[in-house]
């Protein structure tokens, strides 16, 4: 069994279907996704179809991501929480639906469902996972929701379990997780810089990943950077090239 975690979607179906793709999760699989499936990619309510039929393919344990958490108070009425939506995003998720914001009753039921059913953290005998961050000295029955989805990440931290945190939604620029003493984090910005999707073998220590233009590559989390690009290059020339086009 293979435990694969990958990091904020937004919205992206194209560069999701690459990456499941190259990962090919089976039954006997764990998939942990750390949340953000909606929001500033053009394909939300892709996104949220493809996840709800993964379900069927292997064990998959998805987590609320604060841009989730929106849209679900946006559908359940709460003005606030609307219109700071529409302002993060929430405009793309609506028109992957062709809906209005007072449309928002048409959502299809499986979609509400899923995302209800999304859990505020995950926890194995080695790692923690969660959409943002946590409180390091609190277990995590006690842990504030509001830091498990919106709190960033600026220092390396160990939580009082002793366990690794796995986290997403603080952007890495440079397009690679960023791996720190007790820490790692796979938002790698599909949204916006460097448009890349991170999946995260835990056991093998592996990363792959999709871009926007469904590109693959993939090396070792702990991999200085040098080291991780020589990989890329020798394993996918095409997607090396065009970094180095991008960074001339």
């Amino acid at each position: 069994m293979r435990t694969l975690v990958i990091g904020d979607i937004h919205g992206y179906l194209g560069t999701l279907e690459a990456l499941l793709e190259a990962v090919a999760p089976t039954a006997s699989d764990c998939l942990i996704t750390l949340g953000d499936y909606v929001d500033r990619g053009p394909d939300s309510r892709g996104v949220l179809e493809r996840l709800i039929a993964l379900q069927a393919q292997c064990k998959l344990i998805p987590l609320l991501g604060n841009h989730d958490e929106m849209m679900l108070c946006a559908i359940n009425g709460d003005p606030l929480h609307s219109r700071a939506w529409l302002m993060f995003g929430g405009l793309a998720t609506l028109a992957s639906y062709g809906l209005a914001l007072e449309e928002l009753q048409q959502i299809p039921a499986a979609h509400r469902e899923f995302l209800d059913s999304c859990l505020p953290w995950y926890e194995t005998d080695t790692h923690l996972f969660v959409h943002a961050l946590v409180d390091p000295h609190k277990p995590m029955a006690e842990q504030d929701p509001h830091i498990l989805r919106w709190e960033k990440l600026h220092q390396p931290l160990q939580h009082v379990s002793g366990k690794t945190l796995v986290c997403g939604h603080t952007r890495q620029d440079e397009g690679w997780p960023l791996c720190w003493p007790g820490v790692v984090c796979l938002d790698t910005g599909v949204y916006e810089g460097p448009g890349w999707l991170s999946c995260w073998m835990v056991e093998s220590g592996e990363v792959v990943q999709a871009n926007r233009h469904g590109e693959i590559r993939r090396g070792l989390l702990a991999e200085p950077p040098e080291t991780v690009l020589l990989s890329r290059q020798r394993r996918n020339p095409k997607a090396s090239a065009s970094a180095d086009a991008d960074a001339s």
